[in-house]
């Protein structure tokens, strides 16, 4: 970032920035007096009532505004660049998905970062290693909370052993750090067999229950493993037994932690019920959901949200002239079959199929579908498409895109999949109303 100022992306409509005619293309130099290292001072300089801002317009006149709002309320601008250069990983963890993708990929799909500013602000699980004292300062100081943390383990030695690194092992100190001084942690383990489950987990979840409740909550996710994984550490996926014997133990403890802290503090994520064949639990099992970028419940909130959406659509018959087909993973495949006969239902005569693709490009134990290629799904679908001679719609979940962008991992484009395979492509959410929106959006 360069020492005269940050440039401003873009202004807010209706925002504190726009009444005071800040303007896309201006830069920032500092926010009472202070200059801006990233967005983390950014966040913590603009949480006051009284702001005195300095403006460089791009003809290099400087204004000085000062202004008055709610604590915490934003002002409404955005920023290029405001994260000089976000931390790479230093761990070699022995589960590390990007160490068993394919030679030949985009750059950017290589990054593993482990940026706590990219935490707070994106989401991203860090996992504590690169952190210095300055750096612990800095995220109490800010109040950067919540911070999503990756544990997999609070045994010292073995999360040594898991992330490859020798400060992996302070892990539960930091937390501890972060506990006393009110900082908010939703944590992630993922779990390997063989690993850090069974004796290993039950110590994890009871340490980190201790924390509760700046340790809010914590999600456990199976180990993805591909066909790529020649010389790296020997892992094996669940399978119906294990994964069966986690849901069990988690369970188990859901129950204690719920008679303990008056909530169930650990959950799974869907994978685990549909590798062990199990019933997911029920809507108010997820407690609001706090862990749905971890696959937490996604199945159960698509369900409900679906069928709160077909409440509201009356029974009728459709003479339209579009085959559907919705396009996921084998794991969502009996899922959507599930809520494509329940439209069906609703919407009588509608051509509707659902089509599971197979992950040929990572390997057949990778079963979600946001990782699937373009490639696989053309080389699946289009044979499927021959037979169809109506007009040709395709419904896929966003999570197959690069976010903010439409295209698919193996840089297949949506405008290069819908040539290729003479379909309309539609985007959805993740979400059962928003795929509902879509069938009714475009049926004939």
């Amino acid at each position: 970032m360069k020492e005269n100022g940050v440039h401003i992306k873009n202004v807010l409509p209706g925002s504190i920035a726009e009444e005071l005619d800040i303007e896309a293309g201006d830069k920032l130099i500092s926010i009472n007096g202070a200059k801006i290292k990233d967005i983390l001072e950014y966040k913590f300089l603009t949480t006051d009532e009284f702001l005195e801002l300095e403006i460089e317009k791009p003809n290099g006149e400087v204004w000085i505004l000062e202004l008055e709002k709610e604590y915490d309320e934003d002002i409404g601008i955005g920023f290029e660049g405001i994260i000089d250069k976000p931390r790479s990983c230093h761990n070699k963890c022995i589960f590390c998905f990007i160490d068993q993708m394919p030679p030949g990929m985009r750059d950017t799909l290589y990054f593993k970062d482990d940026d706590a500013r990219l935490s707070f602000l994106q989401g991203n699980f860090v996992s504590l290693t690169n952190l210095t004292k300055s750096d612990i300062d800095r995220i109490i100081r800010y109040r950067i909370s919540p911070i999503n943390v990756s544990i997999h383990t609070t045994d010292p030695d073995l999360r040594i052993k898991m992330l490859n690194n020798k400060n992996a092992g302070r892990a539960l100190e930091y937390l501890e750090k972060f506990k006393e001084n009110g900082i908010e942690v939703k944590a992630q383990i993922v779990l390997c067999p063989g690993v850090n489950d069974n004796e290993a987990l039950d110590k994890t979840l009871l340490d980190l229950s201790k924390l509760y409740p700046e340790v809010n909550c914590v999600a456990i996710v199976p180990v993805g493993i591909t066909r790529y994984r020649e010389g790296l550490f020997p892992l094996k996926p669940f399978d119906k037994l294990t994964a069966a014997s986690t849901i069990s133990q988690v369970e188990s403890r859901q129950k204690q932690f719920l008679e303990e802290l008056d909530t169930r503090f650990v959950f799974l994520s869907d994978e685990f019920y549909i590798i062990a064949e199990k019933e997911l639990p029920i809507y108010e099992a997820y407690e609001g959901f706090p862990q749905l970028e971890n696959g937490v419940g996604l199945i159960t909130l698509f369900r409900e949200e679906l069928d709160a959406a077909l409440r509201d659509v009356e029974e009728q018959s459709v003479n339209g002239h579009n085959s559907y087909f919705i396009v996921t993973g084998e794991y969502g495949g009996t899922i959507l079959a599930e809520a494509a006969e329940k439209v069906r239902q609703k919407l009588k005569g509608i051509s509707l199929e659902v089509k599971a693709i197979k992950n040929d490009f990572f390997g057949e134990t990778v079963k979600v579908s946001g990782l699937l290629t373009g490639r696989d799904i053309i080389e699946q679908m289009k044979p499927i498409l021959e037979k169809h001679h109506k007009n040709r719609i395709i419904l896929i979940p966003d999570n197959m895109l690069k976010d903010g962008e439409n295209i698919f991992l193996d840089d297949i484009t949506l405008e290069g999949l819908e040539n290729t395979l003479g379909a309309k492509v539609i985007v959805c959410n993740q979400d059962g109303s928003d795929l509902l929106r879509n069938i009714l959006e475009y049926k004939g």
